[in-house]
């Protein structure tokens, strides 16, 4: 599920699709924090509130962006790390997922040391209809690039 141009539609999902897309248990063993602990690689939950920008996300998910696991989540330092048609790509589709209240799944690759992608799964959480934040799962999925 690498960004193509244009992006196919499979991208994108219905909210109905939620508990089946997100459902951790089925992917892999994960801890309280929601870190993996199945030889998954680094993986993680993570959050995103759009009122106020916060992020929050397990370790293996900083671990992923190379940061040290007790550092606080910074959006910028985030975008910053994904390739410019990876982040373009997921761009659009946060976008889309906000203004649709739809969930998404993408492959991105990310900047840093030598070659590394990441599945990133979103939905949206909804509060009195209106989509208040995203939330969801990435995780490193560079083996299967190699």
């Amino acid at each position: 599920m690498a960004p193509q141009e244009p992006l196919p539609l499979h991208h994108s999902w219905p909210l109905y699709e939620r508990d089946a897309r997100l459902d951790l248990g089925l992917l892999l063993d994960s801890g309280p924090d929601g870190a993996a602990t199945a030889g998954a690689g680094s993986a993680g939950h993570w959050h995103c509130d759009l009122a106020s920008g916060q992020l929050t996300w397990a370790p293996g998910v900083r671990e992923l962006f190379g940061m040290a696991p007790d550092a606080a989540a910074d959006r910028t330092h985030a975008l910053w790390r994904y390739e410019e048609l990876s982040r373009a790509a997921m761009e659009r589709l946060r976008a889309h997922a906000i203004r649709h209240c739809r969930g998404f799944t993408i492959d991105v690759r990310l900047r840093g040391a030598g070659v590394r992608w990441m599945r990133l799964v979103a939905a949206p959480i909804v509060t009195e209809r209106r989509v208040t934040g995203l939330h969801g799962w990435k995780s490193d999925v560079s083996a299967l690039y190699r």
